[in-house]
């Protein structure tokens, strides 16, 4: 066995542990059967970054079990679009909702079904681009995938459904309809008890209408797994009485769909998945969908229940109330690399995904890759980016921080990268160039776009009182008659001994004040590592302006929110 793959076994990060379990439960079976890492995913709305997490963990659970392994058994990771289920709610965050209303279910007074409503591949694109909403959300998802290199499959359910790919398993499901039920209703409300049928008949034409329409409220009358069929009898999703004439439908080759938990759990069957991972929120669920999957015949995989994200105020994040943050609004402003740091760190930790989390995660992610090169092989195989970038990693060379290039575009009012690059030169060097430090430069056109979209939005300057004026003017003095290389290390020890000879306590309240007056937020960057960045003349001169109301005059208001600035 290689020392890597030895390595791995002692290693406590989540991939590794994850991965021993897919290496346990494959111990005797044939090496040359691939090892199966599924992902799911509804395309009922535009895909989040929670879909995006998925793949990226379970990315990370794959290659370290290729370690663990040598690479010696094939693997495999798929994608599993739920693109066949009905589309139940019109998202918020698509155009043309009104044309969508028309292929959503509908109800009357008494709950009795209207509309039914469409399969997700029969949905009319909103945006205009793709010939079904499904076929838009599943190319704009596989675009982000490729974008951040992932060796994945993509498989759609209406096309294992219609090819008959799934039809030995759907004729099991079909024998054991009763047995999926009775597993099925203990999670459902009383009301859904009376009315739920594991098979989802897939009609042309109802209730006169000619359209694709999923029918969610039938109860099977008489199952016959000779001929792929059974007998259906529409009802009332409230009462549960009969509604109309039974009929006899396939339910192979696309003409009906599972209900998502046997779905679910038929997939695991039919495909032979090893792993998959899910949310905390469905927990009962994965309980339930491992019964019905040994009920037909297959072997639950092995999984992993990450906690949930949550939006700027708290609540889950969601496709249909498009909260939280897209992939794309994320790459706006950071590197992709960033987005994998977030996913990486604690999986089973609720965390808000916001725009506010942005700048630590960048510089946590350029503190964990410089680290890297200096630590032991144990230490390293737990580094979140050998992970992030499945052992191959870059050059280490951005010797600036994002928050402190936040703060340079702030305090230099410029947006403009010469000049911002001088800034940088005299900091790092004459021979600093975009070309010789080009993540460096990705940083800084980062830094202006979040600069100006969440940072000066909520920028609110004010004056010092008397306390903090004369210690700011001490701070000016001591920095005019400071004499030695723009160090920041001993520039933050001059600016902690004016502090504590103006009897700041706690000494974090003279930092709050010169983030407050010279850069009108509440925190900010080490200053002495700003100080050295911006300059020592240039700070005294912007310690002048603060003095002289110059700061407080730029701003028309200060009723902007400043909630933004805090993760600087």
């Amino acid at each position: 066995m290689d020392d890597l793959a030895v390595a791995g076994g002692e290693v406590r990060a989540w991939p590794f542990e994850e991965a021993r379990k897919v290496v346990n439960r494959i111990a005797g079976r044939a090496s040359d059967r691939p090892v199966l890492f599924e992902t799911g995913y509804g395309p009922s709305g535009l895909p989040h970054i929670g879909t995006f997490g998925e793949v990226a963990r379970t990315s990370m659970v794959q290659h370290a079990f290729k370690i663990l392994t040598e690479n010696k058994i094939p693997t495999r990771l798929i994608c599993f679009s739920d693109d066949m289920d009905g589309l139940r709610k019109v998202p918020d965050n698509v155009p043309n909702k009104e044309m969508l209303g028309g292929y959503v279910e509908t109800r009357g007074p008494s709950g009795e079904i209207e509309r039914d409503a469409s399969p997700l591949t029969s949905v009319p694109d909103p945006f205009g681009e793709f010939e079904s909403f499904a076929h838009h959300n599943n190319a704009v998802l596989r675009r982000f995938l490729d974008q951040f290199g992932f060796d994945y499959e993509f498989v759609s359910s209406t096309q294992m459904y219609g090819s008959g790919q799934f039809d030995d398993a759907l004729q099991v499901a079909l024998e054991q309809h009763e047995k999926i039920s009775e597993i099925v209703r203990p999670l459902l409300g009383a009301e859904r008890q009376r009315t739920y049928c594991p098979f989802l008949p897939i009609v042309d034409e109802w209730n006169g209408e000619v359209r694709k329409q999923v029918l969610h409220f039938v109860q099977i009358i008489e199952a016959k797994p000779s001929s792929a069929t059974a007998v259906f009898q529409a009802v009332h999703p409230v009462s549960g009485d009969a509604v109309g004439q039974p009929f006899e439908h396939r339910v192979t080759s696309g003409g009906c769909k599972l209900q998502w938990r046997p779905d679910w759990a038929m997939r695991w069957a039919s495909l032979g998945v090893d792993y998959e991972m899910s949310g905390k929120d469905l927990i009962d669920s994965v309980k339930y969908a491992g019964r019905i999957c040994s009920a037909i015949g297959g072997l639950p995989p092995e999984g992993f229940s990450y906690e949930l994200f949550l939006d700027e105020t708290g609540q889950k994040i969601s496709k249909s109330k498009g909260n939280g943050l897209t992939i794309d609004e994320w790459l706006n402003y950071a590197s992709p690399e960033s987005l994998s740091l977030f996913m990486y760190q604690a999986p089973r930790k609720a965390k808000r995904l916001y725009f506010d989390v942005i700048p630590k995660n960048v510089d946590e992610y350029f503190t964990h890759l410089t680290r890297y090169s200096q630590e032991t092989e144990i230490q390293a195989l737990a580094n979140p980016v050998w992970h992030i970038h499945s052992g191959h990693l870059p050059e280490a060379n951005v010797p600036v921080s994002f928050a402190l290039l936040l703060n340079l575009v702030s305090a230099s009012n410029s947006e403009d990268r010469d000049v911002l690059w001088g800034f940088i030169r005299n900091y790092i060097g004459a021979d600093a160039t975009p070309k010789r430090f080009p993540k460096l430069d990705e940083l800084v056109g980062y830094a202006i776009a979040y600069f100006n979209d969440f940072v000066k939005p909520g920028k609110c300057y004010r004056l010092a009182d008397d306390r903090e004026r004369a210690a700011l003017l001490q701070l000016r003095n001591a920095l005019v008659e400071f004499s030695g290389e723009p160090d920041g290390e001993t520039i933050q020890n001059v600016v902690y001994a004016v502090g504590k000879d103006a009897e700041f306590e706690p000494l974090r309240d003279w930092f709050k004040a010169i983030y407050e007056v010279l850069l009108g937020q509440s925190q900010g960057p080490r200053f002495g590592s700003f100080i050295a960045l911006y300059g020592v003349k240039q700070t005294c001169r912007l310690i002048d302006s603060a003095l002289e109301g110059e700061l407080v005059s730029t701003l028309d208001s200060c009723s902007h929110s400043s909630a933004s600035s805090g993760a600087l």
